[in-house]
């Protein structure tokens, strides 16, 4: 297969997306696309489908039934500037490479992240790791972010005057805090990226982590945009039941059973509206 020119995809290479107060990401280099996936997966599954809508088929096809091999195919490299804090959750995706710059090495920059005044709330009492919708007073508020830049100025100045007194830079860095930004370099394929987004651009992830997660959405959707479609209906905007779940939604399924050709009229293909009749009758009989 021949390979395809993609423009938009080009034109975002090294370029710097803003996040943050201090942070950025930036598109390194990406290798492969929608061909690739479809490439693949025909050497899997034979020859034969060679239209664009047909590769969105097979695409789709892919996704739906988590055939996930050919998504490998493709991969992205991003350097990214964030806070210590989104890092440490970052990583435990552990299905990446990462080179991060080292504090042993070099003098860590001073530059630290400060939340936003309207991003100050209280706990949240459903999310037990997160926040709530409810800001906190102002005067709360100010008090907190007094708190912060003060603390990581004195941290910092404290950490500049041993590096400068010739203490080794892996023992001076030690008290610095979360809040002090960090940058890497992140290669991973398309099929784990997938997964990174799902969970990092979800409402329950932390709201700093999601700005990342969001930008780079829009990098692989201009990168795959067949692909980040699929991924879009069949696992973002998808629902999952359970066993229990599905033994209610079988009583509710008795009062009404659509046809084929109205799930057709109402936007599903045919394949899918077939898969979906078949799931419907595997409720019924559980």
């Amino acid at each position: 297969m021949a390979h395809v020119v993609n423009k938009a995809a080009d034109a975002l290479l090294d370029k710097k997306f803003k996040v943050l107060d201090h942070g950025f990401i930036r598109l390194v280099d990406y290798m492969g696309s929608d061909e690739s996936i479809v490439q693949a997966a025909r050497e899997s599954y034979g020859r034969g489908t060679k239209k664009v809508t047909e590769d969105r088929g097979l695409i789709r096809y892919l996704m739906r039934h988590k055939h996930t091999t050919p998504f490998e195919m493709v991969e992205f490299k991003f350097h990214v500037k964030l806070p210590i804090f989104v890092a440490r959750q970052w990583i435990r995706h552990r299905s990446a490479s990462v080179n991060e710059y080292s504090g042993r090495y070099s003098v860590m920059p001073d530059e630290f992240y400060v939340p936003q005044p309207k991003d100050v709330r209280y706990q949240s009492e459903v999310n037990k790791q997160g926040r709530s919708d409810e800001e906190v007073p102002d005067e709360l508020k100010g008090k907190l972010l007094e708190y912060l830049k003060t603390s990581q100025k004195e941290a910092y100045d404290n950490y500049i005057e041993f590096v400068n007194s010739g203490v080794a830079r892996e023992i001076a860095r030690i008290n610095l805090p979360l809040s002090l930004y960090t940058e890497w370099y992140w290669k991973i394929d398309l099929h784990n990226l997938f997964h990174f987004l799902r969970l990092r651009m979800d409402a329950h992830a932390q709201k700093e982590f999601r700005e990342y997660a969001v930008i780079m959405a829009d990098m692989v959707k201009t990168v795959c945009p067949l692909a980040f479609e699929a991924f879009t209906d069949y696992s973002v905007n998808a629902v999952y039941f359970t066993a229990p779940e599905l033994r209610i939604l079988k009583e509710k399924l008795r009062a009404a059973e659509p046809g084929r050709e109205e799930l057709v009229k109402r936007g599903l293909s045919k394949r899918e509206a077939d898969e979906l009749l078949a799931k419907l009758d595997r409720i019924k009989d559980l």
